[in-house]
């Protein structure tokens, strides 16, 4: 896992807000506002924030279904930042996408079989057995009946439609897959599930992905290095034990107490050290000046506000973990300077 297979680099998403008739541009809501990071061939990269932070955004970004507002983006080391439709059709076999909701993401008109073969006739890939016989190895391949073939989307419970669209995104047998909260959607049994057979298709298939959830449990689960957004920025990267041992940013740190702990004992002494966040997320129209943070950070000082903390190797960490902030809490700040939370009743 040493070649990288994508390069993000500066990379921006700047949604126009427009006023009056002739809508004249008055702002922008920075969905992605400057993001680094690289994803290495055959890993798995999670990318977990807040809801509006911008992951589904940036999983959008890599692959080519938004045009990006400024930075670079590189698969396989060509620039595929700005292409055209017409250029980026070869890319599309290469990288595929699982949607985050299995209900709207398949055409309620159009049967099983026609969705997982559309990707195979509009990039005319023979199929020496057939067609039919291509998608039925596919809804095998993902746990579902072959007979399946003539059924239609609402025939199936949202777990088999996750499977559906997991095996749409395999039709093409892509090097990457950016997979959009392909969980969130489903009961906990069914995520289960799901995450294995993820696993084992990387195994078997050499897949690449990009796993994009607000789960840290998930996360933690499925995934190689870890990137944690806010806003728009990356706050932390880091191997996945690194990051969850020695989180380095307060914001990591918050999240990380919030993730719930099913033994009683443990619970109990998570509860007492919970990160209770103040204040509201910013708007992403007018971020905080500096780093976008410091308005609900408990470290934060002067410095904070007029000079935007840079993201790399903080404290004696390895390199390849990386952190945007002038005050990352150490190894032992077990409970400095956090709001406890209140003692259960």
């Amino acid at each position: 896992m040493s070649e990288n297979l994508l390069e993000v680099t500066g990379l921006q998403k700047h949604f126009p807000i427009t006023k009056g008739l002739f809508k004249r541009q008055v702002g922008a809501v920075r969905a992605v506002d400057g993001i680094d990071l690289t994803v290495q061939a055959g890993e798995t990269l999670g990318l977990v924030g807040e809801s509006g932070c911008g992951k589904s955004t940036a999983g959008r970004l890599f692959t080519r279904i938004l045009e990006p507002t400024g930075g670079k983006i590189v698969f396989e080391g060509q620039d595929i930042s700005h292409r055209n439709m017409a250029q980026l059709r070869p890319l599309r076999r290469d990288v595929q996408m699982i949607f985050q909701d299995p209900y709207s993401s398949l055409n309620p008109r159009h049967t099983i079989g026609t969705i997982i073969s559309a990707p195979l006739q509009i990039q005319n890939i023979p199929t020496p057995q057939g067609l039919k016989k291509a998608v039925q190895e596919l809804l095998e391949l993902v746990g579902l009946n072959p007979e399946h073939y003539n059924r239609y989307p609402h025939e199936f419970s949202g777990g088999q439609r996750q499977r559906i669209g997991i095996a749409r995104a395999l039709a093409l047998r892509p090097k990457l897959i950016i997979a959009d909260e392909p969980v969130s959607a489903l009961d906990v049994s069914i995520q289960a599930q799901v995450v294995n057979l993820l696993e084992d298709l990387q195994s078997e298939f050499d897949l690449t992905y990009v796993f994009i959830a607000h789960d840290l449990s998930v996360v933690r689960h499925i995934s190689d290095r870890v990137a944690v957004m806010y806003l728009g920025k990356v706050m932390e990267i880091a191997n996945r034990d690194d990051l969850y041992k020695n989180p380095r940013h307060p914001y990591t740190v918050a999240l990380m107490s919030a993730v719930p702990v099913p033994d009683p004992v443990r619970r109990d002494r998570a509860q007492r050290n919970r990160v209770l966040l103040t204040g509201d997320v910013p708007s992403p129209i007018n971020p905080p000046s500096g780093c976008r943070f410091r308005t609900r950070c408990w470290k934060a000082q002067d410095i904070c506000a007029t000079e935007e903390p840079p993201l790399v190797t903080r404290l004696d960490d390895p390199a390849s973990h990386l952190t945007a902030c002038h005050f990352p809490v150490v190894d032992d700040e077990a409970v400095t300077g956090r709001t406890p939370a209140a003692a259960p009743a």
